[in-house]
């Protein structure tokens, strides 16, 4: 499924048994909203915080906030009942969780398929596990329906037995090669929560090493850092003027049959200009939402 400039610098996870937070959800400045029936819901209210969740999405109110359903595995008594719920539900995307093999993926395309789910209900995959990193590639390509990743940070540092330090050093390889499949892809990443809502610091660290590595936006767990992951995953006044420097200064070297052009002291190229024409793109998806 490709994947249009939207954007993604908040994405709140929200209980699904907790009606009273999605309604809240309709007025928080985030991107948008995974309605969570797996980790966030004890095993014998899931079924309950199903129909919570159809009611909300059905009552409508959230904008044009993408409305994410994180579903129980398919290997769980409630993972089949819930793509069954969301295929019609009228949400933007469903998230798989622990997702290990490319067949997972097609097993939950076809279950979509064949409750009538539209095309352009996206699949997204949560990527937590060891097996599901070395297995991302064939993931990424599992089904014309991707649409995006989700980093599981949390679950991935406990499998993999290491550290979940600030520099998050000792998860980088695994960080790098969904980077790697989600854009060979063209597919959207969004990276792992950060657990310390004390830790604004490293919150904000957090953050920016996401920037710096490729990643869409990032996932979170409480309202009050949304307004911070939104400021670093959002391109600056400045870089939204270079960018549109260079669009134009390119344009006027192309009118003079020129392929190269210089912009305060940087020589411009093609790859230069698609990439400033996509942050304008995503400064104007911003200023739009």
């Amino acid at each position: 499924m490709a994947n249009t400039v939207r954007p993604r610098r908040s994405v709140l996870y929200m209980p699904g048994s907790n009606a009273r937070a999605m309604d809240k959800g309709k007025g928080l400045p985030a991107d948008g909203l995974i309605l969570d029936l797996e980790d966030a819901v004890a095993p014998d209210a899931k079924l309950e915080a199903r129909k919570l969740v159809v009611a909300a999405i059905a009552g409508g109110g959230y904008g044009r906030r993408e409305l994410f359903v994180r579903v129980n595995g398919l290997n769980t008594p409630w993972g089949h009942g819930d793509l069954l719920a969301s295929a019609t539900s009228g949400a933007d995307a469903v998230l798989l969780p622990k997702v290990d093999s490319a067949d997972t993926v097609r097993q939950a395309d076809a279950i979509l398929r064949a409750a009538g789910a539209p095309e352009d209900l996206a699949l997204w995959c949560m990527l937590e596990t060891p097996m599901g990193l070395l297995n991302v590639r064939e993931i990424a390509g599992a089904c014309g329906r991707l649409g995006g990743f989700v980093m599981g940070t949390s679950d991935l540092a406990k499998d993999l037995h290491c550290a979940h330090t600030r520099d998050r050093l000792p998860m980088i390889t695994s960080l790098g090669l969904a980077l790697l499949a989600a854009r060979a892809y063209g597919l959207a990443i969004l990276d792992g929560v950060y657990l310390d809502l004390n830790d604004d610091d490293g919150f904000y660290l957090a953050c920016r090493q996401g920037v710096e590595l490729g990643f869409d936006g990032k996932t979170l767990i409480h309202p009050k850092t949304i307004e911070a992951a939104n400021r670093a995953f959002a391109p600056s006044e400045a870089e939204i003027a270079f960018a549109r420097r260079i669009i134009e200064a390119h344009a006027q070297a192309i009118a003079a049959g020129k392929g190269v052009v210089v912009v305060d002291g940087r020589l411009i190229e093609n790859l230069h200009v698609e990439a400033a024409r996509r942050l304008v793109a995503l400064a104007t998806a911003i200023s739009d939402l």
